[in-house]
């Protein structure tokens, strides 16, 4: 069997044992291994299964993820979304629609300390649902809502995806993180108008809430003005260079665990909480690029991307049609695993093509943080769904229904930024 049967037989295995409920890093490190021993020799495939874990779990670079971690789940166990959430409500929430519109606000704001997707769709099923079911809002509304918000943390800043997508591609943080920016913001308002035209269709399914005095207005937003000081010197000194992206994650944690204490709402209890959640959450991500390094080095020895790369460049078909077709496969494939494993399985093999096309690939890289947010929120695997359906106990077919108007503001997005990549290129081309 040659190198290319061999990668392919490779691959079309590990979706095997992927089915068989294996996780997706153990799965990779073994059809790695044992592609590289059958390739080369098993010493030299043990060393380099050795070599590649030694790297991952020693690379100074990948503290980044263990630390912004630990910052969004340090804010969302210190109550700070909540005072977010309340706040935001006290200026929107006594329109039609108000609260659903604080969650979309409230969560925004919660993104600049949490790149989670999960523990902002846990955080906000468990503030926005109950005081939206209070008020008698829809259940279709108030869980498609939430389940939506939850996917901003991969496109705004600080995203662990994005951060994962610089360090397989080699391309600058900071610049996948600003390029991120107006995206995730657009989205943000996208959601925000779904909203409005739903409750204009029908104003029953979102009553009307107090209206809070303009002094209650005034005296809650100290809370925006902290989370905008901590957002502007984690990323502006990112975006400067004052310090390193691991240097930015240390005194975003660091900002946020003193706005914990000094609200005196952050039990010792919760710290414990934090750190048990953010250590778990960080070993499966560095776990999954380990693997993913050990099956990455197979399919190089296999020559596939190489291969897949000048065979998608020479496809008789238009760039754009072919740059489609990736972002399918991404989709598709992302169906059947989780979303963050495929992106980091799939992103090695078509990550040459891309630049041989010639696309920038910043605009590449927030494309298919795009398509991860389509990902995390349609079946089978729509983890967001997941997250709020165990919380709140709704079924999935309310929840579903929920989300489905706000698809619409993605797929909408996506196509802008298609047909406009300057939407997400603009800022990184800015700093340069």
């Amino acid at each position: 069997m040659n190198e290319v049967n061999a990668g392919i037989l490779g691959i079309c295995v590990l979706m095997a044992m992927f089915l068989t409920g294996i996780e997706l890093a153990y799965a990779m490190t073994v059809v790695g291994f044992i592609g590289l021993g059958y390739l080369g020799t098993w010493s030299a495939a043990s060393n380099q299964v050795v070599k590649d874990f030694f790297d991952t779990f020693t690379s100074y670079g990948l503290t980044v993820i263990p630390l912004f971690v630990l910052m969004g789940q340090v804010a969302s166990h210190s109550g700070i979304a909540k005072k977010l959430y309340d706040s935001a409500q006290k200026y929107v929430g006594h329109i039609h629609g108000g609260l659903a519109m604080t969650t979309v606000v409230g969560a925004t704001l919660f993104k600049a300390m949490c790149g989670s997707t999960l523990a902002t769709c846990a955080t906000f099923a468990g503030i926005a649902i109950p005081e939206m079911e209070r008020l008698g809002y829809s259940k279709k509304l108030s869980t498609g809502v939430v389940a939506s918000v939850g996917s901003l943390g991969i496109l705004l800043p600080p995203s662990i995806p994005l951060i994962i997508f610089g360090i397989i591609t080699e391309q600058s943080i900071g610049e996948l993180f600003l390029a991120g920016i107006i995206p995730g913001l657009l989205i943000a308002l996208f959601f925000i108008f779904v909203i409005y035209g739903w409750v204009k269709l029908n104003p029953a399914i979102a009553p009307l809430a107090p209206r809070s005095t303009w002094k209650e207005r005034i005296n809650s937003s100290s809370d925006f003005l902290w989370v905008g000081v901590i957002f502007v010197v984690v990323i502006g000194g990112l975006m400067q260079g004052w310090f390193s992206p691991t240097e930015s994650g240390s005194i975003g944690t660091a900002a946020v665990l003193v706005l914990a204490y000094a609200k005196r709402q952050f039990p010792f209890k919760n710290l414990l909480i934090s750190f048990d959640e953010s250590l778990r959450t960080a070993c499966m991500v560095i776990f999954l690029i380990g693997g993913s390094a050990v099956f990455g080095h197979f399919l190089a020895v296999s020559s596939i991307p190489f291969i897949t790369a000048d065979w998608v460049a020479g496809l008789p078909l238009h760039k754009n049609l072919i740059m489609l077709i990736i972002i399918f496969i991404y989709l598709l494939g992302g169906s059947f695993i989780d979303d963050l494993a495929f992106m980091i399985l799939a992103t090695p093999i078509f990550y040459p093509a891309v630049v041989k096309l010639g696309f920038d690939p910043i605009w590449f890289g927030i494309m298919i943080g795009i398509t991860l947010m389509i990902g995390v929120l349609i079946p089978p695997m729509a983890i967001a769904v997941f997250v709020v359906r165990i919380i709140t106990g709704e079924p999935f077919k309310v929840i579903y229904a929920g989300v489905y108007p706000f698809l619409i503001s993605l797929v909408t997005c996506a196509a802008l930024l298609f047909v406009f990549p300057g939407i997400a290129t603009f800022l990184p081309q800015l700093m340069r």
